[in-house]
Order: C-alpha cells, then sequence, then structure tokens
C-alpha cells in the first residue's frame, strides 16, 4: 500500500449527539469537551495511519467559528496533514447540524501532533 492510500485509509469519522450533560450555562457544547473529542478522534487517525503507539504531543491551534447548541448532531473529522520522521499531523474538524434539518455548518476547526514511540517511550518513525 502507497503512501497515499495510507492516508485515505486513516480518515476517521465520528458522530456525535450533542446532550445536556456536554453543555455549559448557555446551552452549547463545552469547550473542552470539543478539544477532548477532537484530540481523540486525532489520536484514532495517526494511529490508524501509522499503527504505532502514537502519543499527543500539541494542538496547534483550535479555531472555534461558532457554538454548538445542545439537541444537535456533530460530525468530527480527522485527516492526516503531514508525516515527519517520526511525527504527523493531524486536521480534525467538527461540523454540526441540526436533528430535524437538513444542511451543516463547519464549528470548529483544530490540528493536533502526535509523536510514535517505542516501548521506552523513545520517537520512532511513524513510517517504516
Amino acid at each position: 500500500m502507497d503512501l497515499e492510500q495510507r492516508i485515505q485509509l486513516a480518515e476517521t469519522r465520528i458522530f456525535k449527539a450533542v446532550f445536556p450533560n456536554t453543555t455549559n450555562h448557555y446551552d452549547t457544547l463545552f469547550g473542552g469537551t470539543a478539544m477532548a473529542l477532537m484530540d481523540e478522534v486525532a489520536f484514532i487517525t495517526a494511529t490508524r495511519f501509522s499503527r504505532k503507539t502514537m502519543v499527543t504531543v500539541s494542538s496547534d491551534k483550535i479555531d472555534f467559528n461558532m457554538p454548538i447548541p445542545s439537541g444537535t448532531i456533530i460530525e468530527l473529522v480527522g485527516k492526516i496533514l503531514h508525516i515527519g520522521n517520526t511525527s504527523l499531523k493531524v486536521l480534525v474538524e467538527i461540523y454540526v447540524e441540526e436533528m430535524y434539518a437538513f444542511g451543516r455548518q463547519k464549528a470548529i476547526t483544530g490540528s493536533f501532533t502526535f509523536v510514535a514511540i517505542d516501548e521506552h517511550k523513545q520517537p520512532v518513525k511513524v513510517v517504516d
């Protein structure tokens, strides 16, 4: 399998319903909850690409473009952005859609950097 195929196969999509237990006093998704979900999707994407032990080393930039209200559906999409020697960068986008209406909007975008490590927690090559 070539690199482009691995990148395509690593794309990860997860859907979640936004319930009141994940929202703040404005009845919108907690920013920290969104970031945790994004890190999880980024981790899954990085692991599916590398098939190695991956650890988050940074969240480079997260843009909250619109609030995500309770009672909506979100889709988190993780894609490989860049592949380094021992690290890789994953883009995660969160899209929001109403439960009972068509259409969706991009609400949050962020990127996360991961490093592949061995059993001694030392960096190893992402791609052999």
